[in-house]
């Protein structure tokens, strides 16, 4: 595995890989990997012939009072697992060499990136899509593999790649879970002992709503409302927002209109971690099968 931190050495490297027509594929991080990551590598993997891992903490997606100067940056051992899952590649620039001074250009991101974690966090998602677009640039994949638990980053990430004719497919893998249904996710380590007891609370409520919508789904907005109290009732749970959405649009939707389209997706801050987590509607249960 080669490590490369210099933004043109990458590009002229990928440059050189498509020229002997290897398929590219990228992983993007912000480091302290975890079996999440790996199994990214593991697609990437089975999907190219070459992987390029990278590794930048983006300052331009954390807000003002948000954690990026105390994101853990354990980077010997990223570097020591990216390896040993086989990466070819890991990219690991400095952030002025990504943003030089007199930067001043970067993605604007639309309705798709206005809801839920773009409420939350004014100027996330363009901050995202901006360096995302830059890594491709410089790593120059035909795939990208992110994973599914940041389902409206998916969302507007495959949006840039479509309106900016992107040649770029966007691959999603499955969420990685602890043994209790927790979402792996480097920001799990803030949590204390206390907190990481109650975190999978988020999961088992997820599922089981919807299972309840599938069952009767007509009365989705009393079932959601119920949710949200049983979440909110749990000591220092603060729930920021439970919801059906379409999976592309991340408008909420009805539960019955496509539940193939449709994601339920919670938020809840446990002290100052965020735990963020999403599933997939089931079809809805007919009279045939059992249903109402």
């Amino acid at each position: 595995m080669q490590i490369i931190t210099d933004p043109t050495a990458m590009q002229r490297i990928s440059e050189d890989l498509r020229m002997k027509h290897q398929l590219i594929a990228v992983v993007m991080t912000m480091g302290a990997l975890h079996e999440g990551h790996i199994s990214l590598v593991r697609e990437a993997k089975k999907q190219a012939g070459t992987v390029i891992l990278t590794i930048f903490v983006n300052p331009s997606q954390f807000g003002p009072s948000e954690d990026f100067h105390r994101y853990p940056r354990p980077f010997d051992k990223d570097a020591a697992m990216a390896k040993s899952a086989g990466v070819d590649y890991l990219f690991a620039p400095e952030p002025d060499l990504i943003y030089p001074e007199g930067f001043q250009t970067s993605v604007a991101t639309g309705s798709v990136a206005e809801r839920f974690e773009g409420a939350l966090r004014p100027g996330h998602f363009n901050g995202v899509a901006t360096v995302v677009l830059k890594l491709m640039m410089l790593t120059r994949p035909h795939l990208a593999i992110f994973g599914q638990k940041d389902a409206q980053q998916l969302a507007v990430l495959r949006t840039m790649v479509r309106d900016l004719n992107l040649n770029v497919r966007i691959l999603e893998a499955p969420i990685i879970r602890e043994h209790d249904g927790l979402a792996v996710s480097s920001r799990n380590m803030y949590l204390s002992t206390s907190q990481r007891e109650l975190a999978p609370l988020l999961y088992k409520t997820l599922t089981e709503t919807a299972a309840r919508l599938a069952e009767n789904s007509e009365n989705y907005k009393e079932i959601l409302d119920a949710s949200k109290e049983r979440l909110s009732s749990i000591p220092a749970m603060n729930v920021e927002y439970l919801a059906i959405v379409d999976r592309d649009t991340f408008v909420e939707t009805r539960p019955d209109n496509d539940p193939c389209r449709c994601l339920l997706i919670g938020a809840v801050r446990l002290g100052g971690t965020r735990l963020l987590d999403n599933v997939q509607l089931p079809p809805r249960k007919t009279a045939e099968d059992g249903g109402a």
